[in-house]
């Protein structure tokens, strides 16, 4: 629990690079960090560094420079850091002091910044980073687990490597586990708008109000607009390994991704790496691109994730656990390291979507409360920070 009343699910201390230039010495300023140190802090998860291929060469009045800004913020607000680093070249359109302002951040014992070329250069930033991480990491240690209730996570949906057995087995099982949580209070986001075209009216109906449904149909239209835009179609969505794996249009694969959203209503629609503040289920307006979607709903306040896939996934998303739900047994079997659920068992007569959905949500639960995901175990995370880059690049 934060003094502010949220509650993490890890607790790590992140350095976070506002553009591509200051990626490299976020990282080398993480590094200094090894099992040595952190083992004199056991409450602390670790010091992940996230950088970016953004963050220059871009205009600062249009839409992508926004969501940057909003998801850098997103994150550097997460209940899962105890404390954040922001690491800047200097000299970049992203400037720290703008962040800052626009995005209501404050500066403090756990939020620093640095910018490089005011350090005098690599090495004296990076030892002054390591500093600051070391200031942090007393008071991130005194934070201990206590009990909550259920209704404090706010769980991200996504499906990644879908195949034809995903729609009724891992994402209908995994839509039970939502229609549970829900039920107790807490927060299912499903996003992904490209892979529910053509199975959007389905959600739409299960708006609380037609004012969420317009929301949900305007994203829709604007992705129509957007992809004509640059050539693309969005009805020739489904990828090499969908194919493979037996699907062969954008609404076979939507009407599966759907299900990931159980039957509740949906309370809200949101922006890309907007906060979420509303309970139940939402619906956020992200790519279907695994790591820029897992990215912005992680931006929006998602504490855990729960991702479905039929061809394999090993992805993970510092700072905050991934569970891995397999379609099928065959995957699930030869993926074993990686994957946390054999959805497979329903195709096999094994289970039913029921057992299955209660199965997901205990273990959702768990792995709330500190059960380390298969992801977590291997390190995953630190690579899969992808905000969502659009507009033009000069």
């Amino acid at each position: 629990m934060r003094r502010d009343g949220r509650v993490a699910t890890r607790n790590y201390i992140g350095v976070l690079a506002t553009v591509s230039c200051s990626t490299s010495v976020a990282r080398f300023i993480a590094d200094q960090f090894s099992h040595d140190i952190l083992d004199q802090y056991p409450n602390v998860d670790g010091v992940v560094a996230l950088g970016h291929g953004t963050g220059c060469a871009m205009t600062s009045d249009d839409d992508g420079f926004l969501l940057l800004q909003r998801t850098l913020a997103g994150f550097a607000k997460h209940p899962n850091f105890a404390g954040i680093l922001i690491v800047g070249l200097g000299c970049e359109v992203n400037q720290i002091d703008c962040l800052m302002t626009k995005m209501h951040l404050q500066a403090g014992p756990s939020l620093m910044t640095l910018n490089i070329q005011d350090a005098g250069g690599t090495r004296e930033a990076v030892r002054r980073g390591v500093v600051a991480i070391h200031s942090m990491l007393p008071q991130a240690n005194q934070i201990e687990r206590r009990a909550v209730s259920a209704s404090h996570i706010a769980l991200g949906l996504e499906c990644g490597g879908s195949d034809a057995y995903s729609g009724i087995s891992a994402n209908p099982a995994l839509g039970k586990a939502v229609d549970l949580l829900v039920r107790h209070g807490g927060t299912a986001i499903l996003s992904e708008t490209p892979e529910i075209y053509g199975a959007e009216h389905l959600l739409a109906r299960r708006a609380i109000n037609p004012e969420v449904g317009q929301k949900l149909v305007e994203r829709v239209l604007w992705w129509e607009k957007y992809t004509a835009r640059l050539g693309a179609e969005m009805n020739n969505n489904p990828s090499p390994g969908n194919k493979t794996g037996g699907l062969t249009t954008i609404l076979e694969k939507s009407l599966g991704a759907i299900g990931k959203g159980g039957t509740t209503n949906l309370a809200d629609v949101y922006g890309y790496a907007e906060t979420v503040a509303a309970k139940g289920l939402v619906f956020m307006d992200t790519p279907g691109y695994d790591a820029v979607s897992v990215t912005g709903m992680i931006a929006g306040g998602a504490n855990l994730i729960c991702f479905t896939t039929g061809r394999g996934s090993v992805c993970g998303f510092k700072p905050v656990p991934t569970l891995k739900l397999a379609s099928n047994t065959v995957m699930y079997r030869r993926m074993s390291d990686d994957i946390d659920v054999n959805c497979g068992a329903i195709i096999d007569g094994e289970a039913d979507i029921d057992e299955m959905g209660e199965l997901i949500f205990h273990l959702i639960l768990e792995t709330a409360s500190g059960k380390k995901t298969k992801s977590e175990l291997f390190g995953y995370g630190d690579s899969e920070f992808v905000p969502w880059s659009i507009g033009a690049v000069m």
